[in-house]
């Protein structure tokens, strides 16, 4: 009985020494494959969406408030300079200037006489058959005749430029791009009516995220072409970049000059493609981008023991296809780019690739 205890023991131990052997053997090699990082220079860049505007821009207003009897221009109308755009009602105005009139009227016929009592008066005090009181009489109403005329004279003036101001002129040639007044509706003084962008010079303004000034402001030179068309693309130059952040929109201007005769019309969208200078640093693909702990990371394979390693790394930018890394890589480390889905730290690998 014994020697089968003995015999049963030997066989549990010869069972357990085979499982210890079965757990020691070192599991299958991951495929997967790599690139070689290599320090490189890349250019940032941005395309960024805007639209054609005049470079000169005003806003048209009344200088007088008062009730819109007569609209002649739209939106898109190209108009000339001094040409009538809209006109208020002027009754108010137009008796103003008659009361001025007559009032000059007045005027001038008071210092006809005075003329006359001067000349008068001073006839007699030549002849010495007037005293000189009364010569100085003459002259002081003659004076005041005058000043009275001069002030009439001015009344008028502002009568006709108050009636003046009744009609809205265009202060260029250029296009109506904006309308902020209909007929019967009353306005008040400096109220925008029209929108007139000047014939002349254009520029494509873009309007573009201050994220991209963090590495330094952009090249002069920029592509532009019309979103409808990428292929008809222009080199033009930056001509002024906003000095001020946009609030709301976190956004900074960019005005880029077109060239004279540029084939695209007022309100044209557009796609401008900037770029920074040139930089130094390491270019991966997005397959190789993994996450440690929320963080971005990258697989590296240790050459020496066949084992991977999950390294934390800085992002310099996102790209298009790639990303750039500022920290976290050294040129010539082996990076994971495919089958890095399921690789723990440690596990053996086998690679293909650079």
């Amino acid at each position: 009985m014994q020697s089968f205890r003995l015999l049963g023991i030997g066989l549990a131990c010869a069972a357990l020494a085979a499982c210890d052997e079965k757990a020691e053997v070192a599991p299958p090699q991951q495929q997967v494959r790599v690139v070689a990082a290599t320090e490189t220079r890349y250019q940032p860049g941005a395309e960024i969406t805007g639209e054609v505007r005049a470079r000169v821009q005003t806003e048209l207003s009344f200088r007088v408030s008062g009730r819109v009897l007569e609209r002649k221009v739209d939106v898109g109308s190209h108009v000339h300079a001094g040409e009538i755009l809209a006109r208020l009602n002027d009754t108010e105005q137009q008796a103003d200037v008659s009361v001025a009139r007559a009032a000059l009227d007045s005027a001038q016929a008071v210092l006809a006489q005075k003329k006359l009592a001067f000349d008068r008066a001073e006839s007699l005090l030549r002849s010495q058959a007037a005293p000189r009181a009364i010569f100085d009489d003459a002259q002081k109403e003659l004076l005041s005749a005058q000043a009275s005329l001069e002030a009439a004279e001015a009344a008028l003036a502002t009568a006709e430029d108050a009636l003046s101001y009744t009609e809205l002129k265009a202060t260029a040639d250029g296009i109506i791009t904006a309308r902020g007044v209909e007929a019967g509706q009353v306005v008040s003084a400096a109220q925008s009516a029209f929108t007139l962008a000047h014939d002349g010079p254009r520029d494509a303004v873009f309007d573009v995220f201050e994220a991209f000034f963090l590495d330094g402001p952009p090249l002069n030179d920029v592509d532009v072409a019309p979103v409808s068309d990428p292929s008809r693309d222009l080199h033009a130059k930056i001509r002024e970049v906003s000095p001020v952040i946009d609030a709301k929109a976190g956004t900074i201007r960019i005005k880029v000059g077109l060239q004279d005769g540029a084939p695209w019309p007022l309100g044209t969208p557009v796609v401008g493609k900037l770029r920074a200078s040139l930089r130094d640093g390491i270019v991966l693909p997005y397959t190789a981008i993994a996450s440690a702990e929320g963080e971005p990371a990258v697989w590296l394979v240790n050459t020496q023991n066949h084992s991977v390693s999950l390294r934390k790394i800085a992002l310099g930018r996102y790209r298009q296809s790639d990303f750039v890394v500022s920290s976290g890589v050294a040129p010539d480390d082996l990076v994971v780019t495919e089958g890095g889905k399921f690789l723990r730290e440690g596990q053996a690998v086998a690679w293909e690739g650079k």
